[in-house]
C-alpha cells in the first residue's frame, strides 16, 4: 500500500470518526441554562469545542485505522471470506 493510500483511508476513518463523536458532551441552552438568541435552534450546542471533538476524532480514526492496516497486512478477513458470510446469511 503506497502512502497516499494510507492517507487516504485515514482521512476517510478521521471524518467518520468526528461525526461518530459529534454528539458526545454536547449541551443545548435549555440543559446549561444559557438564553437562547432570536432565530437559534432549540437544538443549537452552547457549548461545542471543535478541539475536544478533533482530537476524539483523531484517537478514534488512529485505532480503526490501526486495524485496518493490520488486517490488511496479516488478512484476517478477506473480501471473499465477506462476500461468502453474506451469502450464506
Amino acid at each position: 500500500m503506497n502512502l497516499y493510500a494510507i492517507l487516504a483511508i485515514y482521512m476517510l476513518f478521521w471524518v467518520i470518526s468526528a461525526f461518530c463523536v459529534l454528539p458526545f458532551g454536547i449541551r443545548t441552552p435549555d440543559e446549561t441554562g444559557e438564553e437562547k438568541v432570536q432565530g437559534q435552534a432549540d437544538s443549537a450546542p452552547s457549548n461545542f469545542r471543535p478541539g475536544i471533538v478533533s482530537l476524539r476524532a483523531t484517537i478514534l480514526a488512529t485505532a480503526l485505522f490501526g486495524l485496518y492496516y493490520a488486517n490488511y497486512v496479516y488478512g484476517w478477513i478477506s473480501a471473499e471470506q465477506i462476500i461468502s458470510m453474506s451469502k450464506h446469511g
